[in-house]
């Protein structure tokens, strides 16, 4: 028999693949005791998995055996006595008798469940996770205890099961390990299929088949991450030019339960803009206007799928720059970066874009359309609630248009590329900097000599500046209106640094061509990685102090399994922290998670500093929030987007769609 396995850590939920009825089948999914600790560990479904709790097939046997014998005493009370149905008042009583005994089985089933599970937590015979997360009861995981937790859990298992035909035929997918432990996916049975007259509506609101994507080629490309990681398996993308014809899509596919995916330059590294099963592509790279510029605050208004180098380009004239500067510029979009919250280089400069951005436009799942696009650095009427679609990854609406407060092109731009011999060195430049360069900081970057000699191997014309080879470098920019005073107060520094023992040697650059062959460094380790094989990413927010021992500690872990390199933003505690292999393979998988992510939530990080969670880390979210903020989170989706349409899958750990 097929049977359903959700984890959470330390207890295992476990439920027949038939229906026993609506109450029975909400009592067993929500066993777990609310008083007691929990160890969530999100998002394992396994098919023909055995019972980890054999008795409970005894008792479910139990419950059937009763209803047999209630048909039996039917049956007998037609074919052996008078052969017609008793439908006196006695008959009708009786027959109601053996119906409550049948379904007073079912209160004696669910006390039975709970009672195993608190004989399995005595005695820590848990089976081993399927994930590879938890070995024994009291071993890997981050423990947290909410009584609030489970009550909305049993209200989100009572939604999945009305209605729920548990023979339907499901749909799988398989993300982290490659292995057959790895957790598997399911698409949500609740979702339609596209249909025939789903593209017919489609064409008539978009204005034909050129904003109706069905080619297979065009298709492959979009249900494809950057990375090459993720891929989906989508009919159907659309192309609106407007906000109406969002609103219209919307609304259309939230009457029909046709899941959609936001999608805009598509360079995301966690899979967040590309489907997981057959959802309706909405690619929003039409909408690329700027609606206006002021030239005395700085505001832009533009439309969410203006490109981000476009709109440097078009105000780099007007004597104005982007708050906002990352390696992928020639591709992203503004509005796929307002809604993963993209960091970037300059964000110790200019802040995040919670910051920057003053207002927005957004379509939420029924159609309705969000006008919060103001253009004021002050407004303190009620709820800002622009913030929610900020870095909600599309999942509670789509972005269409941006109010972004723009920053004053300096006219000084200084740049050098550093060498230092450890780490305690790099941070103790940068505490350096920020006292003595801290009106002109606007970028601290470093990179590890293994990033480094990745891309000095795998990328052509890339030499490096320093004539010494160090064990980190570091990226210094300034910003500001004095040429010759920002350069000599950069000299000065350096020089002083040089004296400290903090720097070994360094560079300035000469010209902007000189600029921009070390900013190629640091913003080509991406695309080295992709040149030297397999390689594993992951985004992390800590101390500064803290940052490179995880590097060193994974290193020790994986010894000669692979390349552990680190690089990022040093000045606002960001590490991209990246594994590099020859070939993908569970062993290393096994041994980098969930270490990784334990290790940041020991040292108070997050698993996510900017490029968000998308499906990757969807079921790892506990390690940097609370079950109650994730339950509020929840509760705001399902708010917003009632029948989870807007990007699933995503952000949002899988347990909770789960039919």
């Amino acid at each position: 028999m097929a049977c359903k396995v959700t984890e959470f850590g330390a207890v295992r939920e476990v439920w027949a693949g038939f229906s026993l009825g609506h109450e029975t089948c909400c009592s067993l999914r929500n066993r777990v005791d609310s008083t007691k600790t929990q160890r969530f560990v999100i998002g394992c479904q396994q098919e023909n998995a055995a019972f980890p709790y054999p008795d409970t097939g005894v008792i479910l046997t139990f419950q059937l055996s009763l209803l047999f014998l209630v048909v039996v005493e039917l049956i007998t009370n037609i074919f052996f006595g008078k052969r017609e149905l008793d439908v006196s008042a006695g008959g009708r009583k009786r027959i109601m008798m053996m119906i409550r005994r049948w379904r007073r089985s079912g209160d004696f089933l669910r006390s039975a469940c709970k009672s195993l599970t608190s004989l399995r937590q005595k005695h820590n015979s848990m089976s081993p996770s399927v994930s590879g997360f938890v070995n024994r009861y009291e071993s890997k995981g981050k423990t947290f205890e909410s009584n609030a937790w489970n009550d909305h859990n049993r209200e989100l298992d009572h939604h999945s099961c009305v209605g729920g035909n548990l023979w339907m035929m499901q749909q799988y997918k398989s993300f982290g390990s490659s292995s057959s432990s790895a957790s598997k996916l399911q698409r949500n049975p609740l979702f339609s299929s596209l249909e025939p007259r789903d593209v017919s509506f489609f064409n008539e609101i978009l204005g034909g088949e050129k904003y109706v994507v069905q080619d297979e080629e065009r298709l492959e490309t979009a249900n494809t991450d950057w990375m090459h990681k993720y891929k989906g398996s989508s009919k159907l993308m659309l192309l609106p030019k407007t906000t109406e014809e969002v609103s219209q899509i919307l609304k259309y596919c939230d009457s029909r339960s046709l899941a959609v995916v936001p999608q805009g330059g598509n360079t995301g590294l966690v899979g967040g803009s590309v489907p997981v099963f057959d959802e309706v592509i909405i690619n929003v790279g039409l909408m690329n206007k700027v609606l206006s510029f002021d030239e005395v605050s700085g505001v832009l208004v533009c439309e969410a799928g203006c490109i981000l180098e476009n709109l440097a380009t078009f105000l780099d004239p007007k004597g104005f720059v982007m708050p906002l500067d990352l390696g992928a510029k020639g591709s992203c979009h503004i509005g796929g970066n307002v809604s993963t919250n993209a960091g970037g280089l300059r964000l110790i400069r200019y802040g995040s874009l919670h910051g920057t951005v003053l207002g927005l436009e957004a379509v939420t799942a029924n159609g309705n359309v969000l006008d919060m696009l103001g253009t004021l650095r002050k407004d303190n009427t009620g709820y800002d609630l622009k913030h929610l679609f900020i870095g909600s990854e599309g999942s509670l609406g789509i972005v269409t248009k941006v109010s972004i407060l723009t920053q004053p092109k300096m006219s000084s731009v200084n740049l050098a590329f550093i060498a230092c011999k450890d780490f305690l060195s790099c941070q103790k430049l940068l505490v350096e900097a920020k006292r003595n360069l801290g009106e002109i900081l606007s970028a601290f970057e470093f990179l590890d000599n293994n990033s480094m000699d990745l891309v000095l191997n795998h990328l052509d014309g890339v030499r490096n500046p320093v004539s010494s080879s160090e064990n980190f470098y570091i990226l210094i920019e300034t910003t500001g209106s004095g040429e010759t005073y920002d350069r000599e107060k950069l000299e000065a520094f350096l020089l002083k640094s040089l004296e400290q023992g903090l720097v070994s040697d360094g560079v300035i650059a000469q010209d902007i061509n000189q600029a921009s062959s070390f900013w190629r460094i640091r913003e080509g380790i991406t695309e080295a990685l992709q040149k030297a094989g397999a390689f594993y990413k992951y985004d992390l927010s800590l101390p500064v102090e803290e940052i490179y021992n995880i590097v060193n500690d994974l290193r020790g872990r994986l010894g000669d399994l692979a390349n552990v390199m680190g690089y990022g933003h040093l000045g606002d505690g960001n590490l991209h922290l990246n594994i590099s292999a020859s070939e993908y393979n569970d062993k290393l998988l096994g041994l980098i998670e969930p270490y990784v992510y334990e290790w940041t939530s020991k040292h108070r990080g997050s698993i996510s500093a900017e490029h968000g969670l998308g499906v990757m880390k969807a079921n790892e979210i506990f390690y940097s929030k609370s079950p109650e903020t994730v339950a509020l989170m929840v509760s705001i989706k399902k708010l917003l987007d009632p029948k989870g349409i807007l990007n699933p899958y995503k952000v949002l750990p899988h347990s909770f769609f789960s039919p």
